[in-house]
């Protein structure tokens, strides 16, 4: 799976779906492509609050001024919205995660009137996790 898409691109993919069913479907094979994620990084500390399913989040170990995150869920559909920010956030500068109107693309995508609140709650969940662990390391 890439790790980088860019939001017209994955927009695209998107727009050639005619119904929410072709969405849906287009979520789940976006999920079954995300990396393997290990077992070690099941634990509490990784768990993103607010989802209604299991979602662990952690924060890949590169030293550089981009996001990279790594994340896994106990549900199709939600690993479909996880390889969506992948796709969206994995390899941007750090204030892209800040800066990018997320919601307006969320709407773009015919994703935001099919999704159960809760479903989209824990989306924005996600994605203020990988705001956070995206922002700076406090000075010493």
């Amino acid at each position: 799976m890439t790790a980088h898409m860019t939001p017209e691109e994955l927009a695209e993919n998107f727009s050639f779906l005619d119904n929410w069913e072709d969405r849906y479907a287009y979520l789940i094979e976006l999920g079954k492509k995300l990396p393997a994620f290990s077992e070690d990084d099941r634990i509490e500390s990784n768990i993103v609050r607010g989802c209604t399913s299991q979602v662990w989040m952690v924060a890949d170990d590169r030293l550089d001024d981009r996001v990279h995150f790594k994340a896994d869920s106990d549900a199709h559909i939600v690993r479909g919205l996880i390889a969506i920010l992948v796709k969206l956030y994995n390899g941007q500068p750090k204030d892209f995660a800040v800066l990018f109107d997320i919601e307006g693309y969320f709407k773009k995508l015919g994703l935001e009137e099919h999704l159960s609140p809760s479903r989209r709650n824990g989306f924005y969940a996600m994605v203020a996790r990988i705001k956070s662990l995206s922002a700076p390391l406090p000075a010493k």
